[in-house]
C-alpha cells in the first residue's frame, strides 16, 4: 500500500486550477441544509487551500485523523469500517470495547494503531429515513461537527472524511453531500476552524465522485483568476500549474476494490 501524506492530498484550489473541479453555473440554487449558507457564498482562496478531495483508500492516508464510517457497537464490522480495524490491527478492538458504544449522530476517538493516520475518529452515521429527512440530516450533520471538534480537542489539525451513511445505511449521495459540506464550512468558518489545517473528502464509489464533483463548488466556489496579470505573472502561474500537475500524477490509482475488504454488506 502506498502511504499518501496530508501535504500531497490536492487541495480544491489546486483540483481547480488543474480543472477537475468547475464553477457551478451562474443560476445555481443551493439545496436547503441545516446550517446553510442560503447561497453560493463568496469565493475564498484560504477555505479552498483547506479542503482537499481525493478518490482511494482512507487507510493509506498519513492525517492526524482519519474518520471511520461506524455502527454503533464501534466494534468494527464490514466494508471500509471492518478494513479499517484489520489495518489498525487488534489493539484497537480492544480500545473500541472500553468505549461503551457510540450513539447515532455523533463519534469517539482512538488511537489509530497499525494505521499511518496518529488517530481515528469513529463517526455513527443515521440510517436513511426518506420519510424523516430532516432528522437524517441532524444526524448526519452531528457526526460531522462532532468528528471536527474532536479532532481539534486532540490537536488533529489534518482530517480525512470516508462517506458517512452512503453504502448500505441507504442516504443518498446527493443528499449527504451537500449536509456534509455545509457542516465542514460551518466548521472552518466558526470559532473553532483556525484549529483545523486540512479537511480531505475521501470518495471512493462513483456515485459519491459525482456528488462532490457537483456540490463542492457550490459550498467552496473558485477564486477567479487574475485576467490582468504580467507576462511574468502568467509565467509563474503556468510553472505552479506544472508543478501541481506533477504532484497530482504522483498520486496512487484508483483502485478497484473495497479497501483490503472483498465484503461490501457492511458497508455504511
Amino acid at each position: 500500500m502506498t502511504i499518501i501524506q496530508a501535504s500531497d492530498i490536492p487541495s480544491i484550489s489546486l483540483l481547480y486550477k488543474l480543472h477537475k473541479l468547475a464553477a457551478a453555473p451562474a443560476d445555481t440554487e443551493l439545496t436547503p441544509t441545516l446550517l446553510g449558507p442560503n447561497k453560493i457564498p463568496l469565493p475564498s482562496k484560504s477555505l479552498n487551500d483547506r479542503v482537499a478531495l481525493v478518490r482511494g483508500d482512507i487507510t493509506s492516508l498519513a492525517v492526524d485523523a482519519i474518520v471511520n464510517a461506524a455502527n454503533r457497537s464501534l466494534l468494527g464490522g464490514g466494508g471500509v469500517d471492518g478494513a479499517i480495524h484489520r489495518a489498525a490491527g487488534p489493539e484497537l478492538y480492544e480500545e473500541c470495547k472500553t468505549l461503551g458504544g457510540c450513539q447515532t449522530g455523533s463519534a469517539k476517538i482512538t488511537d489509530a494503531y497499525n494505521l499511518p493516520s496518529k488517530k481515528i475518529v469513529h463517526a455513527v452515521g443515521p440510517v436513511y429515513d426518506p420519510l424523516g429527512h430532516d432528522k437524517s440530516e441532524r444526524l448526519l450533520t452531528g457526526c460531522y461537527l462532532k468528528s471536527l471538534e474532536l479532532a481539534a480537542e486532540n490537536n488533529c489539525r489534518t482530517i480525512a472524511f470516508s462517506g458517512i451513511s452512503t453504502g448500505v445505511y441507504g442516504y443518498p449521495s446527493r443528499d449527504a453531500a451537500p449536509a456534509a459540506l455545509s457542516a465542514i464550512r460551518h466548521f472552518l468558518t466558526g470559532e473553532k476552524g483556525d484549529k483545523i489545517d486540512k479537511v480531505v473528502i475521501v470518495t471512493f464509489e462513483r456515485k459519491d465522485v459525482d456528488a462532490y464533483d457537483e456540490f463542492i463548488p457550490h459550498y467552496f466556489p473558485p477564486v477567479a483568476e487574475n485576467s490582468t496579470s504580467t507576462t511574468d505573472d502568467k509565467e509563474a502561474q503556468a510553472q505552479r500549474n506544472a508543478e501541481a500537475e506533477a504532484v497530482a500524477q504522483e498520486l496512487p490509482s484508483v483502485p478497484t476494490s473495497e479497501p483490503s475488504d472483498p465484503d461490501q454488506n457492511g458497508k455504511k
